[in-house]
């Protein structure tokens, strides 16, 4: 189980990131506007750069929705390895089987 306070980090910085999207997509669209003029470009980069990094969604750690484990996880599912595989013995995943050999 991973620490309760990176996993309430993590959470923090997915609403913060849905809080700032929008202006963080006008603030790029203005930056990479070469149509633009130069002193307005610069003044939109320097307005994003003022904004908080965790806004930023490269902020964002993939954690595991049962355990909060970071490591060995899997998109498809948003769960780790570890809780993929317990998921997958009790049968709560569809056309996931344990492999024997």
């Amino acid at each position: 189980m991973a620490k309760s306070s990176s996993v309430e980090k993590n959470n923090n910085r997915k609403q913060l990131v849905k809080n700032k999207r929008a202006g963080r997509v006008a603030l790029k669209e203005i930056i990479y506007n070469k149509n633009l003029p130069l002193e307005d470009r610069i003044r939109a980069t320097m307005k994003l750069a003022q904004s908080p990094r965790n806004s930023s969604p490269t902020r964002i750690r993939n954690r595991c929705e049962i355990s909060g484990r970071p490591r060995g996880y899997y998109r498809k599912f948003q769960v780790s390895r570890i809780a993929l595989r317990e998921l997958g013995n009790q049968g709560m995943i569809p056309g996931l089987t344990k492999s024997s050999w």
